[in-house]
């Protein structure tokens, strides 16, 4: 069968396969989640040249420092990885070099025997009070694009993210439930 103007003109307004699955794939690069993965990365990555390069500290070393360095009390390991969010294995690997690294101490927990709880040595905590002003400089650094009013911004942003994911979202919420 021949075919005329007409069919080639509605087969030209059909779009070919290639196009709709280019149409029906997910845009990486405007997809949120992936968008904060790939940025808090980056932020990990740039803030990690401050404990990395000068104190040997891995990434997450530094997050069980910073956890207990922003605590009052003693907490344990399971909590740190709740915090964190990062698995308990990897946290369990980072406790064990601190330990033998005297940064933190096991404590006994008076509640449950069976359970210890970790702080900082005072190795330790004068070790987090050395950093955190210098990470605080580089995220000032970080966020240098945002004026002070887009930094209110993505603050107000991210904490209405947090919320509608239930997540706690201050050190004073954290410290009352005991667990994350």
């Amino acid at each position: 069968m021949a075919r005329t103007s007409s069919d080639t003109a509605l087969k030209a307004r059909e779009p070919d396969q290639a196009s709709v699955q280019r149409e029906a794939r997910l845009d990486l690069f405007k997809f949120v989640p992936f968008r904060l993965n790939r940025l808090a990365a980056e932020v990990s990555a740039a803030l990690s040249v401050e404990y990395q390069e000068r104190h040997g500290l891995d990434i997450p070393a530094w997050r069980v420092i910073a956890t207990l360095g922003f605590r009052v009390d003693a907490c344990s390991a399971q909590f740190i990885a709740q915090c964190t969010r990062t698995h308990k294995s990897t946290i369990s690997r980072a406790v064990t070099t601190l330990l033998h690294q005297e940064l933190i101490e096991r404590v006994e927990n008076q509640a449950d025997r069976r359970e210890f709880r970790l702080r900082l040595t005072a190795k330790g905590r004068s070790l987090y009070e050395q950093l955190f002003p210098q990470l605080l400089r580089r995220e000032d650094e970080i966020l240098a694009c945002l004026s002070a009013q887009e930094r209110k911004q993505l603050s107000v942003l991210l904490g209405k993210i947090e919320q509608s994911l239930d997540l706690i979202q201050t050190s004073e919420e954290a410290d009352a439930k005991q667990a994350y």
